[in-house]
């Protein structure tokens, strides 16, 4: 079954490198046959966080939040792409995913780690696993990490070398794994409505 896949990314940076996993995470999903979308936070452009998205009055918010919300509310999984900035996450994609709350609730999560050194992202990772989960959504125990990105990815997001084909061999089962929970979480809302 085809799943609606959001592919978050969030960094800011001129020279970006990790939209090439987020291409390779796109591209790959959508070889299996999900409909998956990058949201680019960049491009999307929201302010700094003042109001959250449910704290405007109904049609109030601004298009692109709106929008977003939208999309967000009509997902069966999200992948979060993360980068990581002196230990922790970065703050464009943060503020993106502040914005949104209830909207995420109830589905699955899959973060895909990078970074341009060996620890591959992994403490970024861990701080991201922390807020998805209190922002309501379950966070799959399969993760990608990688690093060195450069010497993993090549500039269109295709795998290169040893760290590509590990790379490769690694995706489908973070992608089957997010899959299965993107099935359990759209039964048992079909079953029995959120508590909440």
């Amino acid at each position: 079954m085809a799943h609606k896949i959001l592919v978050f990314y969030g960094s800011y940076r001129s020279d970006r490198m990790g939209i090439r996993l987020a291409d390779f995470i796109v591209a790959g999903l959508r070889a299996r046959g999900d409909a998956a979308e990058l949201i680019d936070a960049k491009a999307v452009g929201l302010p700094m966080l003042d109001r959250m998205y449910k704290e405007y009055p109904s049609g109030s918010a601004p298009p692109a939040m709106e929008a977003l919300a939208s999309k967000i509310r009509g997902a069966d999984a999200f992948v979060f792409v993360v980068g990581e900035y002196n230990w922790g996450v970065q703050p464009g994609l943060k503020n993106l995913t502040d914005h949104f709350l209830e909207e995420w609730f109830w589905r699955p999560a899959a973060i895909a780690s990078y970074s341009a050194g060996r620890l591959s992202g992994a403490r970024s990772s861990f701080a991201w696993h922390n807020s998805l989960s209190e922002m309501g959504m379950v966070v799959i125990s399969s993760a990608l990490a990688v690093g060195p990105i450069v010497q993993t990815l090549d500039a269109d997001g295709a795998p290169s070398g040893p760290a590509g084909k590990a790379l490769e061999q690694a995706f489908p089962r973070f992608a089957d794994d997010l899959a299965w929970w993107a099935d359990a979480a759209k039964a048992q809302r079909a079953l029995r409505p959120p508590p909440y």
